[in-house]
Protein backbone atom coordinates (compact mmCIF):
# COMPACT_ATOMS: atom_id res chain seq x y z
CA UNK A 1 0.00 0.00 0.00
CA UNK A 2 3.14 2.35 0.63
CA UNK A 3 4.70 1.76 -2.38
CA UNK A 4 1.31 2.10 -4.70
CA UNK A 5 0.97 5.86 -2.87
CA UNK A 6 4.42 6.61 -3.87
CA UNK A 7 4.21 5.59 -7.32
CA UNK A 8 0.89 7.46 -7.46
CA UNK A 9 3.14 10.84 -6.58
CA UNK A 10 5.86 9.76 -8.90
CA UNK A 11 3.54 9.71 -11.94
CA UNK A 12 3.32 13.67 -10.89
CA UNK A 13 6.55 14.33 -11.55
CA UNK A 14 7.39 15.37 -15.05
CA UNK A 15 9.80 12.89 -16.92
CA UNK A 16 12.37 15.50 -18.06
CA UNK A 17 12.74 16.21 -14.67
CA UNK A 18 14.27 12.76 -13.99
CA UNK A 19 16.40 12.44 -17.24
CA UNK A 20 17.47 16.05 -18.37
CA UNK A 21 20.77 15.52 -16.20
CA UNK A 22 21.60 12.37 -18.09
CA UNK A 23 23.96 12.14 -20.80
CA UNK A 24 21.92 10.39 -23.41
CA UNK A 25 23.89 7.18 -23.20
CA UNK A 26 23.20 7.29 -19.50
CA UNK A 27 19.61 7.68 -20.05
CA UNK A 28 19.16 4.59 -22.44
CA UNK A 29 21.19 2.43 -20.16
CA UNK A 30 18.81 3.65 -16.86
CA UNK A 31 15.80 2.99 -19.07
CA UNK A 32 16.86 -1.27 -19.56
CA UNK A 33 16.75 -1.35 -15.70
CA UNK A 34 13.58 0.64 -15.25
CA UNK A 35 10.86 -2.37 -14.12
CA UNK A 36 8.07 -3.87 -15.76
CA UNK A 37 4.41 -2.27 -15.34
CA UNK A 38 3.08 -4.16 -12.62
CA UNK A 39 6.31 -5.18 -11.06
CA UNK A 40 6.27 -3.34 -7.80
CA UNK A 41 9.51 -5.00 -6.16
CA UNK A 42 11.70 -4.51 -8.82
CA UNK A 43 14.18 -1.45 -7.78
CA UNK A 44 13.06 1.87 -9.02
CA UNK A 45 16.54 4.46 -10.30
CA UNK A 46 15.90 8.20 -9.07
CA UNK A 47 19.22 10.57 -9.37
CA UNK A 48 22.18 8.89 -7.80
CA UNK A 49 19.74 7.38 -5.33
CA UNK A 50 17.99 3.64 -5.57
CA UNK A 51 15.00 2.74 -4.05
CA UNK A 52 13.65 -0.53 -3.14
CA UNK A 53 10.38 -1.01 -0.69
CA UNK A 54 12.66 -1.49 2.56
CA UNK A 55 14.38 2.12 2.30
CA UNK A 56 11.91 4.35 0.46
CA UNK A 57 10.85 5.73 3.78
CA UNK A 58 14.13 6.81 4.87
CA UNK A 59 14.57 8.77 1.55
CA UNK A 60 11.48 11.05 1.46
CA UNK A 61 9.61 12.26 4.45
CA UNK A 62 5.99 11.18 3.46
CA UNK A 63 5.20 12.83 7.16
CA UNK A 64 4.29 16.55 5.02
CA UNK A 65 2.98 15.19 1.88
CA UNK A 66 0.59 16.94 0.92
CA UNK A 67 -3.03 15.49 -1.16
CA UNK A 68 -3.12 16.93 -4.81
CA UNK A 69 -7.11 17.31 -5.56
CA UNK A 70 -8.35 19.33 -7.64
CA UNK A 71 -10.69 22.11 -5.63
CA UNK A 72 -11.13 24.53 -8.69
CA UNK A 73 -11.64 27.76 -7.42
CA UNK A 74 -11.79 26.37 -4.13
CA UNK A 75 -8.77 26.02 -1.48
CA UNK A 76 -7.97 22.39 -0.66
CA UNK A 77 -9.31 21.80 2.51
CA UNK A 78 -8.16 18.26 3.13
CA UNK A 79 -4.50 17.60 4.56
CA UNK A 80 -3.16 13.67 4.61
CA UNK A 81 -1.12 13.64 8.09
CA UNK A 82 -1.15 9.70 7.43
CA UNK A 83 -1.05 6.64 4.89
CA UNK A 84 -1.60 4.33 7.12
CA UNK A 85 -5.14 2.08 6.22
CA UNK A 86 -7.96 3.57 8.88
CA UNK A 87 -8.30 0.09 10.29
CA UNK A 88 -4.89 0.57 11.73
CA UNK A 89 -5.33 3.39 13.71
CA UNK A 90 -4.81 3.36 17.25
CA UNK A 91 -8.24 2.95 18.95
CA UNK A 92 -6.70 5.25 21.99
CA UNK A 93 -6.46 8.27 19.55
CA UNK A 94 -9.73 10.03 18.24
CA UNK A 95 -9.43 11.13 14.53
CA UNK A 96 -11.98 13.08 12.58
CA UNK A 97 -13.78 12.09 9.49
CA UNK A 98 -12.42 14.16 6.98
CA UNK A 99 -14.56 16.38 5.08
CA UNK A 100 -15.50 15.72 1.26
CA UNK A 101 -15.00 18.58 -0.77
CA UNK A 102 -18.60 19.55 -2.15
CA UNK A 103 -18.89 19.00 -6.21
CA UNK A 104 -20.51 22.23 -6.47
CA UNK A 105 -18.45 24.69 -4.66
CA UNK A 106 -21.50 27.48 -5.20
CA UNK A 107 -24.32 25.87 -3.58
CA UNK A 108 -25.61 26.58 0.23
CA UNK A 109 -27.75 25.03 2.53
CA UNK A 110 -31.15 26.56 2.28
CA UNK A 111 -32.11 28.35 5.15
CA UNK A 112 -34.77 30.77 6.57
CA UNK A 113 -32.87 33.77 6.96
CA UNK A 114 -32.85 35.86 4.01
CA UNK A 115 -36.72 34.83 3.34
CA UNK A 116 -38.80 37.74 2.35
CA UNK A 117 -42.25 37.81 2.87
CA UNK A 118 -43.79 39.75 0.14
CA UNK A 119 -45.77 42.56 1.38
CA UNK A 120 -48.30 43.38 -2.25
CA UNK A 121 -51.88 42.68 -1.22
CA UNK A 122 -52.35 41.04 -4.60
CA UNK A 123 -50.16 38.11 -2.73
CA UNK A 124 -52.07 38.46 0.14
CA UNK A 125 -49.41 37.30 2.39
CA UNK A 126 -49.45 40.27 5.58
CA UNK A 127 -53.32 39.57 5.90
CA UNK A 128 -52.91 35.98 5.77
CA UNK A 129 -50.56 35.61 8.38
CA UNK A 130 -52.66 37.09 10.88
CA UNK A 131 -56.15 36.68 9.42
CA UNK A 132 -57.84 33.42 8.13
CA UNK A 133 -57.51 33.38 4.05
CA UNK A 134 -60.06 30.69 2.84
CA UNK A 135 -60.30 30.83 -1.15
CA UNK A 136 -62.05 34.39 -1.57
CA UNK A 137 -62.76 34.96 2.41
CA UNK A 138 -60.68 36.80 4.64
CA UNK A 139 -61.46 36.43 8.61
CA UNK A 140 -60.00 38.87 10.80
CA UNK A 141 -62.52 38.81 14.06
CA UNK A 142 -61.11 39.68 17.38
CA UNK A 143 -57.38 40.06 16.60
CA UNK A 144 -57.26 43.85 17.78
CA UNK A 145 -56.79 45.47 14.25
CA UNK A 146 -57.36 49.49 14.38
CA UNK A 147 -57.30 49.67 10.54
CA UNK A 148 -58.45 47.64 7.34
CA UNK A 149 -55.30 45.38 6.55
CA UNK A 150 -53.70 45.00 3.08
CA UNK A 151 -56.11 42.83 1.20
CA UNK A 152 -55.88 40.57 -1.27
CA UNK A 153 -57.50 41.62 -4.56
CA UNK A 154 -59.35 38.57 -5.16
CA UNK A 155 -61.61 39.02 -1.99
CA UNK A 156 -65.05 38.64 -1.87
CA UNK A 157 -65.63 38.19 1.78
CA UNK A 158 -64.15 40.75 4.41
CA UNK A 159 -64.99 39.48 8.40
CA UNK A 160 -63.12 41.83 10.71
CA UNK A 161 -65.73 41.62 13.57
CA UNK A 162 -64.61 42.43 17.38
CA UNK A 163 -61.89 45.01 16.36
CA UNK A 164 -60.63 48.25 17.32
CA UNK A 165 -61.14 49.64 13.90
CA UNK A 166 -62.18 53.51 14.00
CA UNK A 167 -61.89 55.08 10.87
CA UNK A 168 -62.66 53.74 7.34
CA UNK A 169 -60.44 55.25 4.41
CA UNK A 170 -60.98 55.81 0.60
CA UNK A 171 -58.01 53.83 -0.37
CA UNK A 172 -58.48 50.53 2.47
CA UNK A 173 -61.06 49.05 -0.52
CA UNK A 174 -59.44 50.27 -3.62
CA UNK A 175 -58.72 47.94 -6.84
CA UNK A 176 -60.92 45.47 -5.06
CA UNK A 177 -63.54 45.04 -7.37
CA UNK A 178 -64.49 41.59 -6.50
CA UNK A 179 -65.59 42.60 -2.91
CA UNK A 180 -69.14 41.10 -2.37
CA UNK A 181 -69.53 41.24 1.44
CA UNK A 182 -68.16 43.83 4.14
CA UNK A 183 -68.95 42.74 7.86
CA UNK A 184 -66.97 45.22 10.28
CA UNK A 185 -69.24 44.58 13.47
CA UNK A 186 -68.47 45.27 16.67
CA UNK A 187 -65.89 48.07 15.84
CA UNK A 188 -64.90 51.78 17.11
CA UNK A 189 -65.78 53.22 13.48
CA UNK A 190 -66.79 56.33 13.74
CA UNK A 191 -66.00 57.49 10.65
CA UNK A 192 -65.96 56.77 6.77
CA UNK A 193 -64.50 58.83 3.88
CA UNK A 194 -67.35 59.51 1.94
CA UNK A 195 -65.73 57.47 -1.40
CA UNK A 196 -64.69 54.60 0.81
CA UNK A 197 -67.63 52.41 -1.08
CA UNK A 198 -69.08 54.15 -3.53
CA UNK A 199 -66.56 52.03 -6.42
CA UNK A 200 -67.02 48.43 -4.97
CA UNK A 201 -69.89 47.44 -7.73
CA UNK A 202 -70.04 44.30 -6.78
CA UNK A 203 -70.66 45.04 -3.27
CA UNK A 204 -74.02 42.93 -1.83
CA UNK A 205 -73.99 43.49 1.85
CA UNK A 206 -72.60 45.92 3.98
CA UNK A 207 -73.00 45.18 7.54
CA UNK A 208 -72.16 47.47 10.21
CA UNK A 209 -74.03 47.68 13.50
CA UNK A 210 -72.46 47.96 17.04
CA UNK A 211 -70.32 50.71 15.97
CA UNK A 212 -70.35 54.74 16.24
CA UNK A 213 -71.32 56.01 13.06
CA UNK A 214 -72.95 59.53 12.88
CA UNK A 215 -72.97 59.70 9.26
CA UNK A 216 -73.31 57.41 6.38
CA UNK A 217 -71.01 57.78 3.54
CA UNK A 218 -72.48 57.40 -0.33
CA UNK A 219 -73.67 53.80 -0.90
CA UNK A 220 -72.89 51.49 -4.12
CA UNK A 221 -75.98 51.35 -6.20
CA UNK A 222 -75.54 47.52 -6.00
CA UNK A 223 -76.45 47.08 -2.61
CA UNK A 224 -78.92 44.44 -1.17
CA UNK A 225 -78.24 44.50 2.86
CA UNK A 226 -77.26 47.33 4.59
CA UNK A 227 -77.21 47.19 8.06
CA UNK A 228 -76.15 49.52 10.75
CA UNK A 229 -77.65 48.38 13.78
CA UNK A 230 -76.70 50.22 17.11
CA UNK A 231 -74.42 53.10 15.80
CA UNK A 232 -75.21 56.76 16.36
CA UNK A 233 -76.87 57.96 13.35
CA UNK A 234 -78.73 61.06 13.38
CA UNK A 235 -81.38 62.35 10.38
CA UNK A 236 -79.15 64.64 9.19
CA UNK A 237 -76.28 62.18 8.73
CA UNK A 238 -77.86 60.71 6.06
CA UNK A 239 -78.24 62.43 2.71
CA UNK A 240 -81.68 63.48 1.59
CA UNK A 241 -83.22 60.21 -0.53
CA UNK A 242 -79.89 58.49 -0.48
CA UNK A 243 -81.90 54.71 -0.27
CA UNK A 244 -83.44 56.02 -3.99
CA UNK A 245 -81.04 55.10 -5.86
CA UNK A 246 -80.65 51.88 -4.27
CA UNK A 247 -82.31 49.77 -6.80
CA UNK A 248 -81.43 46.50 -5.42
CA UNK A 249 -81.79 47.22 -1.72
CA UNK A 250 -84.15 44.50 0.15
CA UNK A 251 -83.45 44.89 3.70
CA UNK A 252 -82.41 48.07 5.64
CA UNK A 253 -81.66 47.97 9.41
CA UNK A 254 -81.65 51.24 11.03
CA UNK A 255 -82.88 50.19 14.40
CA UNK A 256 -81.41 51.66 17.75
CA UNK A 257 -80.07 55.03 16.40
CA UNK A 258 -80.79 58.62 17.23
CA UNK A 259 -83.11 59.10 14.19
CA UNK A 260 -86.20 61.52 14.07
CA UNK A 261 -87.79 60.78 11.25
CA UNK A 262 -87.81 58.37 8.42
CA UNK A 263 -85.04 58.69 5.87
CA UNK A 264 -87.60 58.15 2.65
CA UNK A 265 -88.20 57.89 -0.01
CA UNK A 266 -87.08 54.29 -0.57
CA UNK A 267 -87.05 51.64 -3.54
CA UNK A 268 -89.44 49.62 -4.54
CA UNK A 269 -87.51 46.50 -3.89
CA UNK A 270 -87.51 46.99 -0.12
CA UNK A 271 -88.70 44.06 1.60
CA UNK A 272 -87.83 44.98 5.04
CA UNK A 273 -87.63 48.28 7.04
CA UNK A 274 -86.29 48.08 10.73
CA UNK A 275 -86.62 51.61 12.61
CA UNK A 276 -87.44 50.43 16.01
CA UNK A 277 -85.60 52.61 19.01
CA UNK A 278 -85.12 55.88 17.47
CA UNK A 279 -86.53 59.27 18.36
CA UNK A 280 -89.04 59.52 15.30
CA UNK A 281 -91.87 61.63 16.46
CA UNK A 282 -93.83 62.32 13.26
CA UNK A 283 -93.97 60.58 9.41
CA UNK A 284 -94.37 61.89 5.75
CA UNK A 285 -97.06 61.48 3.47
CA UNK A 286 -95.45 59.90 1.15
CA UNK A 287 -92.90 58.12 2.96
CA UNK A 288 -93.87 55.00 1.96
CA UNK A 289 -97.24 55.36 -0.43
CA UNK A 290 -97.70 57.65 -3.79
CA UNK A 291 -100.82 59.76 -2.24
CA UNK A 292 -101.76 60.75 -6.14
CA UNK A 293 -101.95 56.71 -6.64
CA UNK A 294 -104.73 55.02 -4.58
CA UNK A 295 -104.63 52.04 -6.32
CA UNK A 296 -101.12 51.09 -6.27
CA UNK A 297 -100.38 48.68 -3.61
CA UNK A 298 -96.75 48.06 -2.65
CA UNK A 299 -96.50 44.47 -1.96
CA UNK A 300 -92.95 43.71 -1.46
CA UNK A 301 -92.71 45.87 1.87
CA UNK A 302 -93.82 43.78 4.24
CA UNK A 303 -91.68 44.27 7.16
CA UNK A 304 -91.69 47.73 9.05
CA UNK A 305 -90.95 48.00 12.59
CA UNK A 306 -91.47 51.50 14.59
CA UNK A 307 -91.46 50.06 18.00
CA UNK A 308 -89.91 51.45 20.39
CA UNK A 309 -90.49 54.99 19.03
CA UNK A 310 -92.65 58.22 20.34
CA UNK A 311 -94.89 57.82 17.37
CA UNK A 312 -98.64 57.52 17.37
CA UNK A 313 -98.93 55.46 13.93
CA UNK A 314 -102.77 56.38 13.97
CA UNK A 315 -102.32 59.45 13.21
CA UNK A 316 -100.54 59.03 9.80
CA UNK A 317 -102.78 56.66 7.90
CA UNK A 318 -102.73 58.12 4.95
CA UNK A 319 -99.03 56.65 4.85
CA UNK A 320 -98.68 53.57 4.52
CA UNK A 321 -102.25 52.55 2.96
CA UNK A 322 -100.72 51.20 -0.31
CA UNK A 323 -98.85 48.47 2.52
CA UNK A 324 -100.15 44.76 2.59
CA UNK A 325 -99.15 44.83 6.36
CA UNK A 326 -99.60 47.52 9.22
CA UNK A 327 -95.91 48.77 10.61
CA UNK A 328 -95.26 47.35 13.77
CA UNK A 329 -95.89 49.96 16.66
CA UNK A 330 -97.69 52.35 18.74
CA UNK A 331 -101.44 52.73 17.17
CA UNK A 332 -102.72 54.39 20.57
Amino acid sequence: MRLLAFLSLLALVPQEAGTASFPRKERKRREKQMPEDGDASEVLPLGNDVLNPDNYGEVIDLSNFEELTDYGDQPPEVKVTSLAPATRTSPTKSTAAPKTPSSNPTMTRPTTAGLILSSQPNHGLPTCLVCVCLGSSVYCDDIDLEDIPPLPRRTAYLYARFNRISHIRAEDFKGLTKLKRIDLSSNLISYIDNNAFCLLHALRDLILPENLLKALPVLPTGIEILDVRLNRLRSSGIQPAAFRALEKLRFLYLSDNLLDSIPGPFPLSLRSLHLQNNLIETMQRDVFCDPEEHKYTRRQLEDIRLDGNPINLSLFPSAYFCLPRLPIGCFT
